[in-house]
């Protein structure tokens, strides 16, 4: 109990299980509402998780592995942003527009799938990357926040793919582009055959290639510790000579890369094709990735997992047990009040504990980071 106590009195400590009973606190609260509506919890969520395929049947865990992938991107790039002391909210525009090249590509070239599918994915990224330079600049130049400008750019997004995709890729429907061409597709037949039939594509191994580069940018080089400097004190990362409007431009770019990668394996490696007058929520639930995720990569890739779950066992929970799918959304709603609710849960862990916090040095972070940068 005493190593408990001294492990919990450290506020970074803290930060890292804040995450977790946030977790286990939404289940909770879930298997309350459950009750009171007259439902059995422990089967719910038995077949929640079976859905998901944690109970052995690789087919749905494939699901479950889709769904995460592209949460995993849009919450790295939120994420990133974060970290840099920027609001992406626009990755959802970024991911539509990133996805809508990624499939006219798609549609309209006709190359072999070792140069096509690496084209499309590429020109996905590099125009998230443009969407969200956008923003960066009107924030460097001008001083426009990035909430409002980024807000504005997903609107611009969805009435762009509006129009395009009827006047040039339109498909069976005017709703609706054409489907892209096999050689653009992240899904292969390994893959396919490895998890019996599912949507699982070579979008994971974006995803994890995508986590692992955030890390190491932010963790181990200068660049990400110019990055995070200029996030925390503009004044100060420019007296020190860090070039501020570079970076805020920069980590727009990246932030937008990321979601343009989302967009790639939601359309190339899921969907297929991009319908018009729809705004991807899959942005804005980066948002609560990354929030659950503490920004950082680990994190975003273990929360983007748990919201695979719920999403992927929530349809078959409801036709085993009659559980509305709502109640999921409100156990989603709940975590994510919870983590976001840092203080409240401080409060608990020290009255549960009896603990008294001792905050992190400022000076010893700034070491730490600066050790990073310098590896």
């Amino acid at each position: 109990m005493r190593k408990i106590r001294a492990y919990l009195s450290i506020e970074k400590n803290q930060n890292k299980v804040i995450p977790f009973l946030s977790v286990i606190l939404g289940f909770i609260i879930g298997a309350i509402v459950m009750i009171a509506s007259g439902f059995n919890p422990i089967e719910a969520y038995s077949k929640l998780f079976q859905g998901a395929g944690l109970y052995g049947d690789i087919r749905r865990l494939g699901e479950t592995f889709v769904l995460a992938t592209s949460l995993t991107l849009t919450g790295l790039a939120v994420a990133f942003g974060m970290r840099t002391g920027l609001f992406n909210i626009g990755a959802s525009g970024q991911l539509l527009m990133g996805g809508f090249v990624a499939v006219f590509i798609g549609i309209t070239l006709d190359l072999p799938k070792i140069i096509h599918m690496p084209l499309a994915v590429t020109a996905a990224m590099l125009m998230g990357a443009l969407w969200g330079m956008i923003p960066g600049l009107l924030k460097a130049k001008f001083n426009v926040h990035e909430v409002v400008s980024s807000i504005m750019m997903n609107w611009i997004a969805v009435w762009t793919v509006y129009y395009f995709v009827p006047a040039y890729i339109k498909g069976r429907y005017d709703t609706e582009s054409a489907t892209i061409k096999s050689t653009a597709s992240l899904r292969v037949p390994w893959l396919t055959d490895l998890f019996n039939g599912s949507s699982m594509n070579l979008g994971i191994f974006i995803a994890i290639f995508a986590a692992i580069a955030v890390w190491f940018i932010l963790e181990k080089t200068t660049f990400g510790y110019e990055l995070k400097a200029v996030g925390l004190n503009k004044e100060a990362a420019k007296y020190a000579g860090i070039h501020v409007n570079r970076n805020i431009v920069l980590s727009m770019m990246i932030s937008g890369a990321l979601a343009g990668l989302a967009g790639a394996t939601f359309y190339l490696g899921y969907t297929n094709n991009v319908k018009i007058g729809e705004l991807p929520t899959l942005g804005f639930d980066g948002i609560a990735v990354a929030l659950l995720g503490v920004n950082t990569p680990f994190g975003v890739v273990l929360s983007a997992l748990l919201f695979g779950v719920m999403n992927a066992g929530k349809g078959f929970m409801q036709a085993a047990t009659k559980v509305p799918n709502e109640l999921v959304q409100i156990i989603m709603a709940v975590i994510i009040f919870f983590a976001a609710a840092t203080l409240l849960i401080r409060k608990l862990i020290q009255f549960t504990v009896r603990v008294k916090t001792v905050p992190t040095p400022v000076i010893e972070t700034a070491q730490d980071s600066s050790d990073g940068g310098e590896k």
